[in-house]
C-alpha cells in the first residue's frame, strides 16, 4: 500500500515543479509608474505663458517687417511689352513660335533706393502649373544622375526618344526648360550676370550627374524650351538645375543671376531681353525682378505680419484671462464645483 502513495507524491512534486506562474514580471514601466510631467494649469502659469509669447512674437515681427521694408525690388513685367501690342492671341504664338522673327526687346529700370550688391536677378511665371502630377512625374532620375542609366526613359513619354535614341535630359520638365535671357548695363557699361552656385547644392551634387552629357536633346520635332551645351555635364547646368526643382504653386520666382555692382538710387538699368520663352499659348505672364536681400531673405511681409498676429492674440487672451481672474476669481482645486458635489436644484441634502 505504501508503494502507489509513494509514487503518486513523486508525481506531483514533479507536476508542480513543472507549472509556471502567468503572471508578468513586475517593471515600473509595465505597471506605468514611470515619472511623468502632471502641470497644473493655474491661472498664474496660463497668463504668464501668453504674455511671454507676445513679448517674444511681436519683436519679432516688427524686426521681420522692418527687415523687408529695407529690401529694394523691382519688378517688371515684360511680355506684353516685348510683342506688338495690335497683335492677337493668335498673332502672339506666331511670333514667338517663328524662329526668323527678332524677338529683341530693350526695358529701362529706374533703381528706387541705393541697391547693395549681391543683386538677385529672377524670373517670375504667372498661371503655369509646375506642380500638376503628370508634369512633375515626367522625368528620369536615374537618368540623371548616372550615365550608365541613360535608357531609362520610361516615365519620360512623349518626350523620351528621337531618331531611335534616348533624349538626355528627357521628360516634360527639362523639354520646357524657361529661355528667355537678359543682358544688363547702366550708363553704356556692361554688367555681368553671375551665374555661379544659383542651384542648390545637393542638387548639383547628388541628382544630377559630373559624368553625364546632353543629347538628342530639343534636335526634332516642336522645341519646347532652351537647348543644352552638350560639351557641359548637367551637374554644370545651373539654369537646368534650377528649372528642374519644380515650384508648388502657379505663380513663382526662378534664380537667373546675380549681380555683383552697387547701384545708386535713379540709375537706369538698360536690359536687353532675348523674348524666347512661349507663355502667350496659355496666358500665363512674365516678370523680371531685381531683388536685394535681408537677414530673412527677399521681401516678404507675411512673416511679420503673422507674427504680430499670433503676439497680439496672445496679449489679447492674457488681458482677458487677467479680468477673469480679478473679477470673478475661483478657488484653484475647490472640490465644491465638481458635477457631483453639487445639490440638484429643489433638493436638500
Amino acid at each position: 500500500m505504501s508503494g502507489p502513495s509513494s509514487s503518486g507524491g513523486k508525481e506531483g512534486s514533479t507536476h508542480s515543479k513543472k507549472h509556471h506562474s502567468r503572471k508578468p514580471k513586475y517593471s515600473k514601466f509595465s505597471q506605468q509608474e514611470l515619472p511623468a510631467c502632471k502641470p497644473i494649469l493655474t491661472p498664474g502659469w496660463v497668463i504668464s505663458s501668453f504674455i511671454s509669447i507676445g513679448i517674444v512674437f511681436i519683436p519679432l515681427g516688427l524686426s521681420s517687417l522692418f527687415a523687408s521694408e529695407r529690401v529694394v525690388e523691382i519688378v517688371d513685367r515684360y511680355d506684353e511689352a516685348c510683342v506688338p501690342s495690335n497683335f492677337t492671341k493668335s498673332m502672339k504664338i506666331s511670333f514667338i513660335q517663328n524662329n526668323q522673327s527678332d524677338k529683341s526687346c530693350t526695358r529701362s529700370l529706374t533703381v528706387p533706393k541705393d541697391m547693395r550688391s549681391p543683386i538677385y536677378i529672377y524670373y517670375q511665371l504667372d498661371n503655369f502649373y509646375q506642380n500638376h502630377r503628370r508634369y512633375v512625374r515626367n522625368r528620369s532620375d536615374k537618368q540623371l544622375r548616372s550615365k550608365e542609366d541613360e535608357d531609362e526613359i520610361d516615365e519620360c513619354k512623349p518626350e523620351d526618344s528621337a531618331n531611335n535614341r534616348p533624349i538626355v535630359p528627357c521628360g516634360l520638365i527639362a523639354w520646357s526648360l524657361f529661355n528667355d535671357t537678359y543682358s544688363f548695363a547702366v550708363k553704356t557699361i556692361g554688367l555681368d550676370v553671375d551665374k555661379k552656385n544659383i542651384a542648390w547644392k545637393s542638387d548639383r551634387e547628388h541628382k544630377f550627374g559630373s559624368d553625364v552629357f546632353p543629347k538628342n536633346f530639343q534636335t526634332t520635332g516642336l522645341i519646347g524650351g532652351a537647348k543644352l551645351n552638350a560639351s557641359i555635364p548637367l551637374s554644370e547646368q545651373s539654369d537646368l538645375i534650377v528649372w528642374m526643382r519644380t515650384a508648388a504653386l502657379p505663380t513663382f520666382r526662378k534664380l537667373y543671376g546675380r549681380l555683383n555692382v552697387d547701384l545708386s538710387a535713379n540709375d537706369v538699368i538698360t536690359v536687353t531681353i532675348q523674348n524666347n520663352y512661349n507663355t502667350y499659348s496659355f496666358g500665363g505672364k512674365k516678370t523680371l525682378v531685381l531683388s536685394t536681400t535681408s537677414w530673412i531673405g527677399g521681401k516678404n511681409d507675411f512673416l511679420g505680419i503673422a507674427y504680430l498676429i499670433v503676439g497680439g492674440m496672445n496679449l489679447f487672451l492674457a488681458i482677458l484671462f487677467i479680468l477673469v481672474y480679478v473679477f470673478r476669481p475661483r478657488p484653484l482645486g475647490d472640490p465644491s464645483y465638481l458635477s457631483w458635489n453639487k445639490n440638484p436644484s429643489g433638493l436638500k441634502s
